[in-house]
Parts: C-alpha cells; structure tokens; sequence
C-alpha cells in the first residue's frame, strides 16, 4: 500500500482576481496557486455563477463550466457578444493533446451560483503560470475535441498574477 506524502510549500503564490464579463457580471470570485512538492495546489472560489440549465431543444447546457488557464495575459472584453478573446487559447506549453494541457482544469459546478474547489495538478509550476489568464466558459469542457473541449462562450476572466 503506497503511502501519503505530505506537500510542502515553497512560499511562490499566484492569484487571479476573476471577473465576470458582459455575458455574466456578476461573477466574482479568486484562484490561487500554491507551489508544493511535485507541482501545484489550486484553490477556487466563485460567486454569481450561471444557474445550470441541461442541454435542451439543440442547445447546449449552461455549466457545469469550463475552466482553463489561457495563454495570454490579457482580460480585454472586445466583443461584447463573444469576450474575452484576447486570453488567447489554451496555454498549452508542451504541446499535448487537449484534455492533457496545462490549461486543462476540472469543471466547476454551480451550487445556487457558487463553487469552491481545490486540486493538485503537476503539469505546471506557479511561476510559469504567472502571466497567463483564468478563464470560465458557459459549457462543460468534453475533454476531446481539439484544440479546446468546446466548452463555450467565455464568461469570466482573471490575469494570475505573483503574490510572493
């Protein structure tokens, strides 16, 4: 039986201030990223989120919702109709397929408009995600479809910046 290792901080914090666009604004919320031993823990907190709504009629549903980091460092609405553009694609430094990327996160599920998660992943180290966006997305992430999980609209937006 393998045993638990205890994860120990190195002190390198990231954050993202998440706000919502002109498709949802009054999602709010924060991320943080803690660098540990072998990788990254991740902690989310959101507020306003969408209520769910299944997939109905050639729709697609309304959440749970796509989160990615996105490779750009930019939180530019442009477009009001389809925001957020300028985050870029998925930030995807090793060129895998998606589904397999750094940028890939899990969903977030919607209680009465809020989620709060936390995960390891061991994809990236905070400084390397310092730069780049946080991105919330109508839709679920499929976890397939290349380049990006047609995971929708981009709802939300925060620039991960270095806490310390």
């Amino acid at each position: 039986m393998k045993m638990f290792q205890t994860a120990y901080c190195s002190g390198i914090t990231g954050v993202a201030e998440i706000y919502g666009g002109p498709l949802a604004p009054q999602i709010t919320g924060v991320m943080y990223l803690q660098e540990v031993t072998g990788g990254t823990w991740v902690t989310v907190e959101i507020y306003g989120l969408p209520p769910y709504r299944p997939a109905w009629n050639g729709q697609d549903p309304v959440g749970p919702h796509g989160f990615h980091i996105h490779a750009n460092q930019s939180c530019q609405v442009g477009d009001p109709t389809n925001p957020f553009q300028a985050a870029g694609d998925h930030w995807n430094p090793t060129d895998q397929p998606h589904g397999n990327h750094a940028g890939d996160f899990p969903v977030l599920f919607s209680n009465n408009g809020y989620a709060r998660m936390c995960f390891f992943t061991n994809k990236f180290h905070v400084a390397q995600a310092v730069g780049k966006t946080v991105i919330i997305h109508e839709n679920p992430d499929d976890y397939r479809s290349q380049p990006a999980g047609k995971a929708g609209k981009r709802l939300a937006c925060g620039v991960i910046k270095r806490l310390r």
